[in-house]
């Protein structure tokens, strides 16, 4: 364990229940937040390990997250390769 790894506070930020975003979308959000607390890579290929939904919807979630700034993508390594890290939400577009 990387006991250098200490987030300023809860991964989750309330406001993302408040920006408009689809319950998938908020989903795919909180999956991630549960992968960087426990220090778990954010990428597809973990995502698509525990996500009980469709890939294309998935998919579209990220994409969204990508469109408003909360995930960033890191390394583009095809489409179940991509590794992303979460952004604070001062730079989330609205």
């Amino acid at each position: 364990m990387n006991h250098n790894h200490n987030p300023p506070g809860p991964t989750i930020n309330q406001y993302i229940f408040r920006i408009g975003l689809s319950v998938e979308t908020i989903s795919v959000y909180l999956l991630c937040c549960g992968f960087y607390d426990n220090e778990i890579v954010i990428s597809t290929k973990n995502l698509l390990g525990v996500w009980n939904g469709t890939k294309e919807a998935l998919f579209e979630a990220i994409k969204e997250l990508e469109n408003r700034n909360i995930l960033l993508k890191i390394i583009s390594g095809g489409e179940d390769k991509n590794v992303y890290k979460l952004t604070e939400n001062k730079s989330w577009k609205l």
